[in-house]
């Protein structure tokens, strides 16, 4: 039930070449009989999040393997077991009681240890700040979380410090009751004030570690993003996003295909000029942004949720972090001045 908006690293875990004599047989009963210790549900979560290859494409849970095909299965966790190391690192705590704590993630920290990323990670600092709860004594290397955001991403994140309370608020965001919301600049000015992006999103066929919209929803999982233009600086926009679902890089993989990448999304293409003049001097303008902001231009600014003991409902908000505010009023001052040539 865990919701996903971060960058996984992806991660092979087994490779099968079929043998000449096999008759033809749906993949996902090809696969359960095959790997130990899986079920028939993961494997077909896998095949529609597109981790499924056949002589290097994606293929459907009812593909019928052929003798000799290449099948490779890959899922976004490593095999191995992780051993969470509790480290003394500095968080920004929102609000924190016997259930819940919320905390407002810094940019550039990962969320879960993975692959190349076992320490330094916000659940290396909370299994510090809570190492006294049975549920952050496990190798479960995802303890207490029950939403993600990006490395790169700033802003609120909502950890359960009890089964209880991860059982109940992961339900609240897989029956999409939360009630979430970022703030994005985006490249381009838009034609209407708000809209709906409604499209797939899964693995892209050929850059894995990107995500992408597939509209005619032939692979993917379905993904809904709410947009609300909130200020207009010419060449970008200022807009808050409210997700209804939350697939891996949803609001970056969703903005891209309307035609309007993150600003300085370098896995996106929003690292590049994509709208203005010509001019050296606007060029270097941007540049200055850019080096203002390393990261994609991306906060989760708040959440609302129903409190998983209590049944009050919450909602908590959060500042813009320095590194986006001040290239945000970098803009605002730019879009002034345009105005007044």
């Amino acid at each position: 039930m865990l919701e996903q908006e971060d960058d996984n690293e992806l991660f092979e875990h087994f490779k099968y070449i079929v043998d000449k004599g096999q008759s033809p047989l749906r993949i996902d009963k090809y696969l359960f009989n095959k790997i130990e210790n899986i079920s028939r549900n993961r494997i077909q979560e896998a095949a529609s999040g597109g981790n499924i290859l056949v002589n290097g494409n994606s293929v459907k849970a009812n593909y019928k393997v052929r003798p000799s095909d290449e099948i490779t299965i890959v899922f976004e966790y490593p095999p191995r077991e992780i051993e969470i190391i509790a480290e003394d690192i500095p968080i920004d705590i929102i609000y924190e009681d016997d259930e819940i704590l919320l905390v407002n993630k810094r940019p550039g920290m990962v969320v879960h240890p993975s692959y190349g990323h076992y320490s330094g990670t916000l659940v290396n600092a909370l299994a510090y700040h809570l190492k006294n709860l049975p549920l952050f004594e496990s190798d479960d290397p995802r303890p207490g979380l029950v939403h993600r955001i990006d490395k790169n991403t700033s802003g609120i994140l909502l950890i359960a410090k009890t089964e209880e309370a991860k059982t109940k608020l992961s339900k609240q965001f897989f029956d999409r009751t939360t009630n979430r919301k970022y703030i994005a600049l985006v490249w381009g000015n838009f034609d209407d004030d708000e809209g709906t992006i409604t499209g797939n999103i899964g693995r892209n066929l050929k850059n894995r570690k990107v995500m992408q919209v597939f509209p005619d929803g032939e692979y993917g999982k379905h993904a809904v993003t709410h947009y609300k233009v909130l200020e207009r600086f010419g060449y970008v926009s200022l807009i808050e996003c409210k997700l209804e679902t939350g697939r891996t890089h949803q609001i970056r993989a969703h903005m891209k295909y309307i035609g309007h990448p993150l600003f300085n999304d370098d896995e996106y293409g929003g690292e590049k000029i994509l709208k203005g003049t010509t001019f050296t001097k606007y060029k270097q303008f941007v540049q200055n942004c850019f080096n203002i902001l390393p990261r994609q231009a991306l906060h989760a600014k708040s959440l609302g949720f129903t409190h998983p003991k209590t049944g009050e409902e919450m909602f908590f908000d959060s500042e813009i972090p320095e590194d986006m505010a001040q290239a945000i009023e970098k803009w605002q001052n730019y879009a002034i001045h345009k105005l007044e040539d």
